[in-house]
């Protein structure tokens, strides 16, 4: 056992099977230290770019973008989650969990700052850098709980998820109320958000000069990445529920607002719909994993909470204005806990961090790809059809699979991998 350097401080990212727990796992005020880190975090995984949203409009009038343009926003942060993941993993080997994880909050204040300057390139740029440092922390926080709080992971990931829909809630419901108040313009009124990821950044920052002792067999194999996933069916159904449910969320959180506009809502209320769903996603996004922890099993969870959205949907295509509250209260809660269970079958399918890090990678790979398409396949049934009936029911059938890939990721087994 020697202090990390070269290779071994690799290791602090991968814990390797030959070394089933970490040497050294965090109590007491460390332990606490380190969650609220993960919190911090958490919640700025999201504003940065669901801020973008209420602005929308401001920002196509002031710039001159089409409404093309403006929806690509939304669309290159998802892309950047998917095609940079496979990334995050090497990234995590390379220097270790939590340097990366500072480099992500330093990447969103750098992105952040770039979209103030006068230019639409800028405003572009700035989105792809703050969507990459998203990207990274998305695949290597799962792992860092699954190496640090081996016995707390569902708490942990329903506060990983939680905050998660909180920083989404939160931005959705008060940028554009902020940007009235204050006279800001829309470029000052995204900045204000990167002053969270300086907070977030400046609290992590002890967690990089933490020492951890490790095993030499997993200094050696910490040069190595996990192979083989592909070739694991288990490890394909916790991508599927992954993408299913982020394609769900996605999808509707980005036409809701019009569907309520077209029902003959107003578009301040549309608009706080959205928000109130998102509240809601905070109880269901928590629940979810803690109560898994106790009797019920994450299986018939995966089935609830497709049951929840249904209704929901059902709802939108009979009543949508008479019961928005109901619906989007069944909204909220199944869909918060679809991506508390996404996160949670990669912290448990994984045998340890490694694993979890290369499942993560994966399953964000292609859940996140599978998500973008799904804001401009809704769009595009709608203009199809004139109507929003088609693509709720579309949303409806997709919710089959998902509950099909749902129940065999939650199976009481790892996935296995070479390396």
């Amino acid at each position: 056992m020697s202090e990390e350097s070269g290779s071994v401080a690799e290791a602090r990212a991968v814990i390797s099977t030959d070394a089933p727990a970490p040497a050294v796992v965090p109590t007491g005020r460390r332990a606490l230290y380190l969650a609220v880190g993960v919190v911090l975090l958490a919640l700025n995984l999201r504003p940065a770019l669901v801020a973008v949203s209420p602005l929308a409009d401001t920002i196509r009038d002031d710039s001159g973008m089409s409404a093309a343009a403006t929806s690509l926003l939304t669309a290159l942060p998802l892309l950047c989650f998917g095609l940079l993941a496979p990334v995050a993993p090497r990234l995590g080997r390379r220097i270790g969990m939590e340097p990366a994880l500072l480099g992500t909050m330093a990447l969103i204040c750098a992105g952040t700052a770039l979209r103030m300057l006068d230019s639409v390139v800028a405003l572009f740029a700035g989105t792809v850098v703050i969507g990459a440092g998203i990207a990274v922390a998305n695949v290597l926080l799962p792992g860092l709980i699954k190496r640090d709080f081996p016995a707390k992971a569902g708490l942990m990931t329903g506060l990983y998820s939680m905050s998660l829909f909180g920083g989404a809630a939160l931005a959705a419901g008060v940028t554009l109320p902020v940007q009235q108040a204050s006279g800001m313009n829309w470029r000052t009124t995204l900045a204000c958000w990167g002053a969270l990821a300086v907070i977030a950044l400046f609290v992590w920052l002890p967690q990089t000069r933490s020492r951890t002792r490790v095993s030499e067999a997993a200094a050696r194999q910490a040069a190595h990445p996990v192979r083989g996933l592909w070739r694991s069916p288990l490890a394909w159904q916790v991508t599927g529920y992954m993408g299913l449910q982020s394609l769900n969320y996605y999808a509707a959180a980005a036409w809701l607002p019009t569907v309520f506009q077209d029902a003959g809502m107003s578009a301040g209320d549309a608009g706080w719909m959205l928000s109130f769903s998102s509240l809601l996603g905070i109880a269901g996004s928590f629940l979810a994993p803690v109560v898994v922890g106790g009797r019920l099993r994450s299986g018939p969870l995966a089935a609830i909470g497709a049951v929840l959205c249904a209704l929901g949907f059902t709802g939108l295509l009979v009543a949508p204005v008479g019961g928005a509250y109901v619906w989007m209260i069944l909204l909220g809660l199944g869909q918060g806990a679809a991506i508390s269970l996404a996160l949670l079958f990669i912290v448990q399918r994984a045998p340890d961090a490694r694993h979890a890090a290369q499942l993560s990678s994966m399953a964000q790979c292609f859940g996140y790809i599978l998500a973008a398409t799904g804001p401009t396949l809704l769009g595009a049934v709608h203009d199809a059809s004139h109507s929003w009936t088609v693509p709720l029911v579309l949303l409806l059938v997709l919710l089959v699979p998902q509950v099909v890939v749902g129940l065999g990721a939650a199976r009481d087994r790892h996935v296995a991998g070479i390396g």
